[in-house]
Protein backbone atom coordinates (compact mmCIF):
# COMPACT_ATOMS: atom_id res chain seq x y z
CA UNK A 1 0.00 0.00 0.00
CA UNK A 2 1.14 3.35 -0.44
CA UNK A 3 1.54 6.65 1.37
CA UNK A 4 -1.06 8.30 -0.90
CA UNK A 5 -3.49 5.25 -0.11
CA UNK A 6 -2.21 4.73 3.54
CA UNK A 7 -3.61 8.78 4.16
CA UNK A 8 -6.59 8.19 2.32
CA UNK A 9 -7.91 5.29 4.72
CA UNK A 10 -6.96 7.23 7.37
CA UNK A 11 -8.15 10.23 6.58
CA UNK A 12 -11.31 8.53 5.05
CA UNK A 13 -11.49 10.77 2.24
CA UNK A 14 -12.44 9.34 -0.97
CA UNK A 15 -9.55 8.27 -3.11
CA UNK A 16 -8.64 11.06 -6.37
CA UNK A 17 -6.12 11.22 -8.97
CA UNK A 18 -3.35 11.81 -6.54
CA UNK A 19 -3.90 8.61 -4.71
CA UNK A 20 -2.69 6.55 -8.45
CA UNK A 21 0.58 6.92 -9.58
CA UNK A 22 0.10 7.93 -13.48
CA UNK A 23 2.68 7.57 -16.32
CA UNK A 24 2.30 9.33 -18.99
CA UNK A 25 3.22 8.12 -22.33
CA UNK A 26 3.26 10.75 -25.21
CA UNK A 27 5.00 11.14 -28.95
CA UNK A 28 3.73 12.18 -32.74
CA UNK A 29 1.42 10.18 -34.43
CA UNK A 30 2.77 6.48 -35.52
CA UNK A 31 5.58 7.06 -33.14
CA UNK A 32 4.37 3.69 -31.13
CA UNK A 33 2.73 4.26 -28.16
CA UNK A 34 -0.01 1.83 -28.58
CA UNK A 35 2.06 -0.78 -29.35
CA UNK A 36 4.54 -0.39 -26.63
CA UNK A 37 1.66 -0.09 -24.08
CA UNK A 38 0.92 -3.54 -25.32
CA UNK A 39 4.19 -4.93 -24.79
CA UNK A 40 4.86 -2.88 -21.33
CA UNK A 41 1.88 -4.28 -19.62
CA UNK A 42 2.88 -7.66 -19.72
CA UNK A 43 6.22 -6.92 -17.69
CA UNK A 44 3.83 -4.38 -15.14
CA UNK A 45 1.02 -6.73 -14.40
CA UNK A 46 3.06 -9.00 -12.03
CA UNK A 47 1.33 -11.10 -9.22
CA UNK A 48 -1.61 -9.29 -8.14
CA UNK A 49 -0.23 -5.30 -9.38
CA UNK A 50 -3.39 -3.86 -10.86
CA UNK A 51 -2.85 -1.52 -14.25
CA UNK A 52 -5.64 0.88 -15.78
CA UNK A 53 -4.94 2.30 -19.48
CA UNK A 54 -6.36 5.46 -20.61
CA UNK A 55 -6.03 6.68 -23.95
CA UNK A 56 -6.44 10.35 -25.47
CA UNK A 57 -7.88 10.93 -29.08
CA UNK A 58 -9.48 13.58 -29.78
CA UNK A 59 -12.51 12.65 -31.93
CA UNK A 60 -12.66 8.36 -31.70
CA UNK A 61 -12.49 5.92 -29.06
CA UNK A 62 -10.20 4.15 -31.47
CA UNK A 63 -6.64 3.47 -29.54
CA UNK A 64 -8.96 2.34 -26.39
CA UNK A 65 -10.82 -0.41 -28.32
CA UNK A 66 -7.44 -1.55 -29.11
CA UNK A 67 -6.18 -1.69 -25.88
CA UNK A 68 -9.49 -3.08 -24.68
CA UNK A 69 -9.25 -6.02 -27.55
CA UNK A 70 -5.64 -6.75 -26.58
CA UNK A 71 -6.67 -7.05 -22.78
CA UNK A 72 -9.85 -8.71 -22.94
CA UNK A 73 -10.10 -10.85 -19.60
CA UNK A 74 -6.80 -9.72 -18.56
CA UNK A 75 -7.78 -6.32 -17.38
CA UNK A 76 -11.40 -4.99 -16.42
CA UNK A 77 -13.20 -3.37 -19.22
CA UNK A 78 -13.88 0.14 -17.53
CA UNK A 79 -10.27 -0.36 -16.45
CA UNK A 80 -9.34 0.57 -20.36
CA UNK A 81 -11.29 3.74 -21.17
CA UNK A 82 -10.86 6.60 -23.95
CA UNK A 83 -10.80 10.71 -23.32
CA UNK A 84 -11.98 12.20 -26.53
CA UNK A 85 -9.98 15.81 -25.77
CA UNK A 86 -11.88 16.99 -28.85
CA UNK A 87 -8.81 19.19 -29.55
CA UNK A 88 -5.06 19.26 -30.46
CA UNK A 89 -3.91 16.19 -28.04
CA UNK A 90 -1.39 18.36 -25.91
CA UNK A 91 -4.82 20.25 -24.30
CA UNK A 92 -5.95 16.76 -22.58
CA UNK A 93 -2.61 16.38 -20.85
CA UNK A 94 -1.13 19.65 -21.09
CA UNK A 95 -3.40 22.98 -20.62
CA UNK A 96 -6.09 21.30 -19.25
CA UNK A 97 -6.13 18.03 -18.21
CA UNK A 98 -9.24 18.17 -16.14
CA UNK A 99 -10.97 15.01 -18.70
CA UNK A 100 -7.72 12.98 -17.73
CA UNK A 101 -7.58 13.95 -13.91
CA UNK A 102 -11.15 12.73 -13.64
CA UNK A 103 -10.89 9.17 -15.01
CA UNK A 104 -7.78 8.57 -13.15
CA UNK A 105 -9.86 9.69 -9.73
CA UNK A 106 -12.98 7.46 -11.30
CA UNK A 107 -10.87 4.53 -11.28
CA UNK A 108 -9.30 5.19 -7.95
CA UNK A 109 -12.53 5.21 -6.42
CA UNK A 110 -14.03 2.37 -8.30
CA UNK A 111 -10.70 0.29 -7.76
CA UNK A 112 -9.05 0.68 -3.99
CA UNK A 113 -5.91 -1.61 -5.13
CA UNK A 114 -4.67 0.05 -8.59
CA UNK A 115 -1.19 0.07 -8.68
CA UNK A 116 -0.85 2.25 -11.89
CA UNK A 117 -2.50 3.66 -14.78
CA UNK A 118 -0.62 4.03 -18.05
CA UNK A 119 -1.83 7.21 -19.98
CA UNK A 120 -1.30 7.49 -23.39
CA UNK A 121 -1.63 10.94 -25.24
CA UNK A 122 -3.24 11.31 -28.72
CA UNK A 123 -0.94 11.64 -31.51
CA UNK A 124 1.49 15.03 -31.22
CA UNK A 125 4.12 17.26 -32.04
CA UNK A 126 7.36 17.50 -30.64
CA UNK A 127 6.50 20.10 -28.33
CA UNK A 128 4.21 17.90 -26.59
CA UNK A 129 4.62 17.16 -22.53
CA UNK A 130 2.49 16.58 -19.97
CA UNK A 131 1.28 18.74 -17.42
CA UNK A 132 3.36 17.92 -13.74
CA UNK A 133 -0.06 17.62 -11.92
CA UNK A 134 -1.58 14.77 -14.24
CA UNK A 135 1.40 12.57 -14.69
CA UNK A 136 4.28 11.61 -11.90
CA UNK A 137 6.83 10.45 -14.82
CA UNK A 138 6.62 10.78 -18.72
CA UNK A 139 8.06 8.98 -21.52
CA UNK A 140 7.97 10.39 -25.14
CA UNK A 141 7.94 8.24 -27.48
CA UNK A 142 9.74 9.16 -31.21
CA UNK A 143 9.88 6.51 -34.28
CA UNK A 144 13.66 5.65 -36.11
CA UNK A 145 10.96 6.45 -39.43
CA UNK A 146 10.18 10.09 -38.89
CA UNK A 147 14.23 10.35 -39.30
CA UNK A 148 17.30 9.83 -37.45
CA UNK A 149 17.59 14.14 -36.81
CA UNK A 150 14.42 13.76 -34.77
CA UNK A 151 16.63 13.80 -31.18
CA UNK A 152 18.65 16.93 -32.37
CA UNK A 153 15.56 18.93 -33.76
CA UNK A 154 15.49 19.75 -29.54
CA UNK A 155 11.70 19.19 -29.14
CA UNK A 156 10.50 19.76 -25.49
CA UNK A 157 8.87 16.48 -25.42
CA UNK A 158 12.70 14.34 -26.49
CA UNK A 159 14.54 16.90 -23.93
CA UNK A 160 12.20 17.06 -20.83
CA UNK A 161 10.76 13.61 -20.57
CA UNK A 162 11.81 11.36 -17.61
CA UNK A 163 12.58 8.29 -20.33
CA UNK A 164 12.80 8.93 -24.09
CA UNK A 165 11.68 5.55 -26.53
CA UNK A 166 13.22 5.70 -29.40
CA UNK A 167 11.24 2.94 -31.25
CA UNK A 168 11.01 1.11 -34.51
CA UNK A 169 14.27 0.04 -34.28
CA UNK A 170 14.05 -2.52 -37.49
CA UNK A 171 12.97 0.38 -39.88
CA UNK A 172 16.02 1.73 -39.54
CA UNK A 173 17.95 0.04 -42.81
CA UNK A 174 14.52 0.63 -44.36
CA UNK A 175 14.43 4.41 -43.99
CA UNK A 176 18.26 5.14 -44.55
CA UNK A 177 18.29 6.04 -40.80
CA UNK A 178 21.42 5.86 -38.63
CA UNK A 179 20.78 4.60 -35.20
CA UNK A 180 24.30 5.71 -34.04
CA UNK A 181 23.44 8.97 -34.89
CA UNK A 182 20.38 9.02 -32.79
CA UNK A 183 22.22 7.72 -29.81
CA UNK A 184 24.80 9.89 -29.79
CA UNK A 185 22.38 12.88 -30.79
CA UNK A 186 20.06 11.61 -27.80
CA UNK A 187 23.16 11.93 -25.37
CA UNK A 188 23.96 15.16 -27.07
CA UNK A 189 20.34 16.57 -26.08
CA UNK A 190 19.29 15.07 -22.72
CA UNK A 191 22.37 16.06 -21.02
CA UNK A 192 22.74 12.04 -19.59
CA UNK A 193 18.92 11.68 -18.77
CA UNK A 194 18.29 7.99 -19.99
CA UNK A 195 16.74 6.46 -23.02
CA UNK A 196 16.01 2.95 -24.58
CA UNK A 197 16.09 1.93 -28.14
CA UNK A 198 13.12 -0.30 -28.56
CA UNK A 199 11.57 -2.24 -31.67
CA UNK A 200 7.69 -3.78 -30.56
CA UNK A 201 7.60 -6.00 -33.00
CA UNK A 202 10.18 -8.17 -30.56
CA UNK A 203 10.41 -7.05 -27.85
CA UNK A 204 13.72 -5.05 -27.93
CA UNK A 205 14.07 -3.03 -25.08
CA UNK A 206 10.70 -3.36 -23.88
CA UNK A 207 11.89 -5.12 -20.73
CA UNK A 208 14.36 -2.13 -19.96
CA UNK A 209 11.33 0.66 -19.72
CA UNK A 210 9.75 -1.62 -17.64
CA UNK A 211 12.67 -1.64 -15.22
CA UNK A 212 12.67 2.57 -15.45
CA UNK A 213 8.88 2.28 -14.82
CA UNK A 214 9.03 -0.02 -11.58
CA UNK A 215 11.90 1.94 -10.41
CA UNK A 216 11.16 5.52 -10.84
CA UNK A 217 7.06 5.09 -10.00
CA UNK A 218 6.28 1.72 -8.52
CA UNK A 219 9.07 1.49 -5.72
CA UNK A 220 10.15 5.52 -5.86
Amino acid sequence: MSRTEEESETTGRPRTYRDVPVVGIGGPVGSGKTSLIQRLVPYLQTGDRQLGLIANDILTQEDATVLKEAFAGEIPDDLVQGVETGACPHTGIREDPTMNLDKVTEYAQAYPDLDLVLLESGGDNLAATFNPELADYFIYVISVAEGDDIPRKRGPGVVDCDLLVINKTDLAPHVGADLDVMERDTEEVRGGRPYVLTDCKDETGIEAVAEYVEREVLFA
